[in-house]
């Protein structure tokens, strides 16, 4: 019986433990996508999370091809949506850099890239 009790225990502790994995505010899709080939520089990134964010702690950097910072201005962050407007710098590879603060106070963060033209 005590075998039973303990792995019901430890099964009940492992299953809270992974439901608080998602209590986390992941990158759920981007434009331009994640790793994606758009034909033209976009003005816009956008970034939508699985959690709403907390506006004051979020952040995200873009670069262009030449490693220059492209952001221009704070992010605006609405609920789950972080969005900055970008200078277009051509053709090539963008990277970029994200920090999310969900609601819950539960901090993630993340990079990737997206190309523009034909590359």
């Amino acid at each position: 019986m005590n075998r039973v009790l303990i792995a019901a225990t430890f099964a009940a502790g492992a299953f809270l433990s992974g439901s608080q994995a998602f209590a986390h505010a992941f990158l759920d899709h981007a434009s331009p996508p994640v790793g994606g080939t758009v034909a033209t520089a976009p003005h816009e990134l956008t970034l939508s999370f699985t959690q709403n964010l907390e506006a004051a702690f979020s952040t995200v950097q873009v670069t262009g091809p030449n490693g220059t910072q492209l952001g221009q201005g704070k992010a605006q962050i609405s609920g789950n949506t972080m969005r900055v407007s970008i200078k277009a710098a051509g053709p090539g590879t963008y990277h970029v850099h994200w920090h999310a603060l969900s609601v819950d106070t539960h901090t993630t963060q993340g990079n990737y890239t997206f190309h523009v033209g034909g590359q």
